[in-house]
């Protein structure tokens, strides 16, 4: 029996390396993995990894869900996160609108009530970048390459020695390093979302 659901917003140039250990690891603990995107307007899209050896076919566009369907959101990593923040109409002086930026302002709304748990892993903080108000105070950890992008938002980079920190807890954001921390990634999401 399923214990909810986890939602992996996700678009071209994913990550592989998370995309295999999500797909393996949540249904295995008992949630289910369902990635979501902006469709435009589309049934279905499909989306390749960084690497060209994996992809997936999405069907859930972020205007016709809620974050209350789901017990947590991972952003993830590769350039999706980036791809996921473009906006046809950008408007000056105002954040990011994009849908799914607009989705993850009601997840963290969701996530400050104490009902979800928001997951970024690698270069998924830039989709948190689009928004700094989101962003803002919040204690992370990302790659190194997306540091400054992070610091520039008002997020918090928490450093272990000569590099960022593998994971950070921050409330009920769940932030990752970088692929070769996804399966200590999920196991902290894991422990989080077991705290619902």
């Amino acid at each position: 029996m399923s214990k909810g659901k986890i939602g992996v917003l996700t678009e071209s140039h994913f990550d592989e390396t998370e995309f295999r250990v999500f797909n393996e690891f949540f249904p295995k603990n008992g949630y289910e993995v369902e990635y979501m995107s902006y469709l435009w307007g589309q049934p279905s899209l499909s989306f390749k990894g960084n690497d060209f050896t994996s992809d997936v076919v999405v069907t859930t566009c972020v205007t016709k869900v809620q974050p209350a369907d789901y017990k947590g959101i991972i952003l993830i990593g590769g350039y999706a996160t980036d791809r996921l923040r473009y906006e046809e109409n950008p408007i000056e002086g105002k954040i990011n609108h994009s849908p799914a930026v607009e989705f993850l302002t009601k997840s963290v709304k969701e996530m400050e009530a104490g009902k979800l748990k928001i997951g970024a892993i690698c270069h998924g903080m830039w989709l948190f970048c689009a928004a700094p108000p989101l962003i803002k105070g919040r204690r992370m950890t990302c790659a190194h390459n997306i540091m400054y992008d992070v610091i520039n938002a008002g997020g918090k980079v928490v450093f272990d020695g000569k590099q960022l920190k593998d994971i950070v807890v921050d409330g009920g954001l769940i932030t990752g390093r970088h692929p070769g921390v996804a399966d200590m990634f999920v196991q902290v999401f894991l422990d989080e979302l077991n705290k619902l």
